[in-house]
């Protein structure tokens, strides 16, 4: 009998895949009373490039690298050259996705900081 990590990695990817897609730098909540709309998306745009400077891509590489090792030697040590090789690709993506979440967790705190700072009330 196979092990369940083909099925356990898959629902793992597509949980991740979900989460990532409801993560969003550009969604920041502003009390538009008395704000000019075209320095308010000049602010915006500006706020975002700010923001595009959170490293998300090298985090995520560096957590699917720290998640394969640490899969790969859990499955060595608990099971076989298969199961080390599996739960290395299980810790990759959850590792990349881990650290992923949380550069676009920091890219969202960028932006909102940046928009208080130009005097806007962030409601989020």
């Amino acid at each position: 009998m196979r092990p369940p990590f083909p099925r356990t990695l898959a629902a793992l990817t597509l949980g991740t895949l979900l989460l990532s897609a409801c993560a969003s730098t550009d969604r920041v909540i502003v009390d538009k009373q008395n704000v000019d709309e075209a320095q308010y998306q000049q602010d915006l745009a500006d706020c975002q490039a700010t923001a595009d400077q959170v490293g998300t891509g090298r985090d995520a590489a560096e957590g699917a690298v720290g998640g394969a090792v640490l899969g790969g030697l859990l499955g060595a040590i608990f099971g076989n050259s298969g199961t080390a090789a599996t739960m290395a690709g299980g810790g990759a993506v959850v590792g990349g996705a881990s650290k992923a979440g949380g550069a676009q967790q920091e890219k969202q705190q960028v932006l909102k900081n940046c928009m208080r700072g130009r005097g806007y009330r962030v409601l989020n």
